[in-house]
């Protein structure tokens, strides 16, 4: 006989397997025969293939979720004979109705007995059967053959009443009760976790369910550990091991023997805090135990059981059983709020029930987390969630002052876990409540235990965290004198964690851990240099992995308070300013990025002077602002007299003056100077890569720089090598999806691409272009970057339909996020109207994008060359060939002074004018010029480019008209 049941009805399982193997049926049952390891799915195929299955028919039985559901629906197809009996008032679904289902509850054991074997075979009762364990006479024998009628209590019980409305943590009972069961020494479980999970809410319920189990039951309140014995010499005289007259010790004594000569017997001890002052208590024997504690230390004397908040679905069931009308999605969000805590989840719905609404709970709830978590407390609950945190730091201040002024310090700071570890950096003036425990692992210890033991924080690998309900209301009982302390104090453990700059690869590993911390410490809090400084380093950090959106708010509201704390020219006001310029510049508000820049150099300059280095950083910062507004030869002039001035003041090889070297590299290459941005570019990789090293990351920017200026001056296969090495350091040093690693993939992507590897190129592109959508959003300029390359390498493989599609949509975005005129705005613009396809709509387009390259580049930057150049083929297609020859033979012209003699872009001018030349009847000029290309073309990109071979393909047509 197989018994199915859900494991809500374990007693009730047991009682029934019990009982029908009492009366000469052979019984599977899963707990008590399925062995660890072993396929659960093929053992109850095994269990059903016996032809009889026994279903303890419930209310969970039928949760269609349970494994329940997959065993009676297999019977029932099967034809297979089903006997139902049921344990509580549940509806059967409609397929199992027919079936007679005798009930067993309300039933006292003698007659439930009688039902359940009448039910599977008749009445059949083997001789011997004990006498049932609930009589008076038999209370000294409790070592009966089974367990009693689930639900029956014995006749020594003291446990507290039943909670009519406890909700879920099915799996947490199931869970204890094979704990329990699983051996033949003493069991004992120690329900460990915060206060407000139900420890206590826990135990009593198990008690409960499994009454039937147990012939003694007794709860030990263990608040006060001096009146333990007196609890446990009650219990003895209760089993008549004692006389009322018995002295403590002597019953103690007594009840220990008494107890290890028996079996089935519960203790539960009820909020036991030191292990050490309850193990004398706990006694040998058969029995289980039950410990209810906040401290996790119960390893030497426990098993420990860890006990959280509800899961979601129990704590919606939870809040709307008790709150009636209560929606799904309010019953989620308040269930979010109170971060599953059922004690909160209980004074909650007293409140709702008594008459506040949803809104004004939550208004309640974000205004005084204390005072609301103060209110609603439920019967058989002795204090509130917030009154028992304030009885704890009470007693944390008595006993751990060093303790207390570490969770008080944590209140301030993220709900999030703090690397205590990490405090060994010196920290000049630190707090006197924690200057003892900084540096030394030993003090630190004993703190962190404090906390545990109090369920006040979670402590692991050397890491604190407060929960945040329990953050809250810590950080909303700190009165103003404890909450200056706590500001000094959290300000000390952030400067002791500072891993260093964060511009230091040897510090990104440490930088995630503190982050959240640096980030919620309110910004007047933060006193002192050290202090200030790690918190604009944290939101440098996030921008240098593409987070400014995460930073901006943050730099903001540092900015602010700064400026109104400590004036607009302090120099940590100044830094903020300098750090939310960037987190303007690169979330795209570059008019504030600018206004910003331009303020504070003119106030480092009044301040500090000219050549100061922090002037001349606010100039480096002003230059770039300058340079994404498109005001590329202002911004090269400051960046030049910036340089100039880093060299004299800090040094040809200081690392800000190769930042500024860099820079100036950039603008010289936005304003088409690309043979001298080359030259510097090498020479400040060669620099860097002295002082650096060859892995630093403003080394690697260099050698990324200087890979594309390679390719922009046509020495296209040594620019594919170094973009190639550098993604591989960029992969090793900063990670896959690092921004500077994506840049340097869309570099070789690029390079791939020059050389012909449009297939290559395609599949680089589309994974970083997938990279950067996650990592920095869809409308971020890299990431449009990456959409147009990949544009023009679909229509470089013949997928000019998708390349357009494409195209269309980031020409979108670029005029909405970078402006009409802006550079790559134009770029994107260009493209779309080579893959438009009509020659109308691609000659309008084009002319417009020719008319602002020349108004924002010059006429001859090479951008505004590319565009001439597509126009002129246009033109040409639409039999405008006198005007198509005339730009052509402009265009040329300027790209080899230009560009060089020798440029991809100069031998596509050249290939292409060639081919106007021929369609003019210049057939002897169009071949002379398309053998110069072809043989400049073999020299500088290969025999086997497809620029090459379209040439000597021209080259031959061209032969083949002159012999025709």
């Amino acid at each position: 006989m197989f018994v199915s049941h859900a494991g809500a009805d374990r007693a009730w399982a047991e009682w029934v397997a019990w009982q029908l193997q009492d009366a000469g049926y052979d019984v599977e049952l899963d707990f008590w025969d399925w062995g660890a390891g072993e396929n659960f799915v093929v053992k109850m195929n095994a269990a059903l293939a016996s032809g009889r299955m026994l279903a303890v028919f419930s209310q969970a039985y039928f949760d269609p979720d349970r494994f329940t559901t997959d065993e009676w629906t297999a019977v029932v197809a099967a034809r297979q004979k089903l006997i139902p009996v049921r344990v509580d008032s549940a509806t059967a679904p409609p397929v199992l109705r027919p079936l007679i289902a005798p009930s067993l509850a309300g039933l006292g054991e003698d007659e439930a007995r009688s039902v359940l074997l009448k039910a599977v075979g008749g009445p059949r009762r083997p001789d011997g059967r004990p006498g049932f364990p609930g009589d008076a006479g038999r209370l000294r024998g409790m070592g009966g053959s089974g367990p009693r009628l689930p639900g029956s209590l014995s006749r020594v019980w003291n446990l507290p009443g039943r909670n009519a409305g406890f909700t879920g943590r099915d799996g947490l009972l199931v869970h204890l009760r094979q704990a329990l069961t699983s051996g033949s020494r003493v069991a004992v479980q120690a329900l460990r976790g915060r206060g407000g999970v139900g420890k206590t809410q826990l135990a009593i319920e198990y008690g409960h369910r499994f009454a039937g189990e147990y012939e003694l039951a007794w709860w030990i309140r263990c608040e006060e550990p001096a009146l333990i014995p007196d609890q446990l010499a009650a219990l003895a005289v209760k089993t008549g091991a004692a006389q009322a007259d018995t002295p403590p010790i002597q019953a103690l004594e007594a009840l220990t023997e008494e107890l290890r000569s028996r079996g089935r017997w519960l203790l539960v001890f009820d909020n036991a805090e030191d292990p050490a002052a309850l193990g004398p208590y706990l006694p040998g024997g058969s029995g289980h135990v039950l410990i209810t504690s906040r401290n996790p230390h119960w390893q030497d004397t426990a098993i420990a059981v860890e006990v959280d908040g509800f899961a979601r679905t129990e704590s919606t069931t939870l809040l709307q059983a008790r709150v009636p009308g209560l929606p799904e999605d309010d019953a989620d969000r308040l269930a979010q709020k109170l971060e599953d805590l059922p004690l909160a989840l209980v004074q909650a719905a007293a409140l709702l029930t008594d008459g506040l609404t949803l809104p004004q709970y939550l208004n309640l709830l974000g205004e005084s987390v204390s005072k609301v978590l103060d209110k609603g407390r439920p019967h058989g609950y002795p204090v509130s969630l917030a009154a028992q945190i304030r009885l704890s730091t009470q007693h944390l201040a008595n006993t751990q002052p060093t303790a207390l002024a570490l969770l008080h310090a944590c209140a301030l700071l993220a709900p999030e876990p703090f690397p205590l570890h990490a405090c060994t950096r010196p920290v000049p003036d630190p707090s006197p409540a924690l200057a003892g425990i900084l540096g030394n692992p030993l003090e630190v210890t004993d703190v962190l235990g404090a906390l545990a033991r109090h369920g006040l924080a979670r402590v692991q690998d050397g890491t604190v965290q407060l929960h945040r309900l329990t953050l809250a209301v810590v950080r909303d009982q700190l009165t103003r004198a404890e909450r200056t302390d706590a500001a000094r104090a959290a300000e000390t453990l952030l400067v002791a964690a500072y891993p260093g700059q964060a511009s230091d690869p040897t510090t990104w590993l440490s930088w995630p851990d503190l982050i959240p911390h640096l980030l919620t410490l309110a910004p007047a809090d933060f006193t002192t240099s050290n202090g200030r400084y790690a918190a604009r380093e944290a939101c440098w950090y996030l921008m240098d992995r593409g987070n400014a959106p995460a930073a901006l708010p943050r730099l903001q509201h540092l900015h602010r308070t700064w400026t109104r704390q400590l004036g607009p020219d302090d120099a940590h006001t100044l830094w903020a300013a300098n750090h939310l310029a960037r987190a303007y510049n690169d979330t795209r508000n570059h008019a504030q990025a600018r206004s910003l820049a331009e303020d504070m150099l003119e106030r480092r300059r009044r301040v500090l002077g000219e050549d100061h280095p922090h002037t001349l950083s606010a100039a480096t910062r002003l230059a770039i602002d300058l340079a994404a507004l498109g005001e590329v030869e202002a911004a090269r002039a400051l960046t030049q007299d910036t340089l100039e001035r880093q060299r004299r003041v800090r040094g040809v090889d200081h690392p800000d003056t190769l930042g500024s070297a860099n820079n100036l590299a950039n603008r010289l290459a936005d304003l088409g100077e690309t043979e001298a941005a080359r030259t510097l570019d090498e020479d400040t990789l060669t620099r860097r890569r002295r002082v650096l090293g060859e892995d630093h990351p403003d080394t690697l920017t260099s050698a990324h720089n200087l890979a594309a200026r390679l390719a922009d001056l046509g020495e296209t296969e040594a620019a594919r090598t170094l973009a190639g090495d550098t993604l591989d350091r960029h992969r090793r040093v900063l990670g896959e999806d690092h921004p500077d690693t994506l840049g340097s993939a869309h570099n070789l992507a690029n390079r791939l691409a020059d050389l012909g590897e449009a297939e290559a190129a395609r599949a680089l592109a589309e994974d970083t272009l997938t990279r950067r959508r996650r990592v920095l959003g869809e409308d971020h300029p890299d990431t449009l970057n990456s959409a147009a390359g990949l544009a023009i390498w679909l229509a470089e493989l013949g997928e000019t339909e998708a390349a357009r599609t494409l195209g269309e949509d980031t020409l979108a975005r670029r005029r909405r996020v970078l402006g009409e005129d802006h550079p790559r705005t134009l770029n994107s613009a260009f493209c779309l109207a080579i893959w438009l396809g009509e020659a109308e709509a691609a000659r309008t387009l084009g002319e417009d994008t020719l008319a602002r390259r020349r108004r924002v580049l010059g006429e001859d930057h090479p951008d505004t060359l590319k565009s001439a150049a597509g126009l002129a083929i246009w033109l040409a297609e639409l039999g405008e060939t006198e005007a198509a020859r005339t730009l052509g033979e402009d265009t040329l012209a300027r790209r080899r002074r230009v560009l060089g003699e020798d440029h991809p872009d100069t031998l596509t001018s050249a290939h292409n004018h060639a081919i106007l030349l021929a369609e003019l009847g210049e057939t002897e000029a169009a071949r002379t010029l398309a053998e110069e290309t072809l043989t400049r073309r073999r020299r500088v990109l290969g025999e086997d480019h497809p620029h090459t071979l379209n040439s000597a393909n021209q080259l031959e047509e061209l032969a083949d008209d002159g012999s025709a």
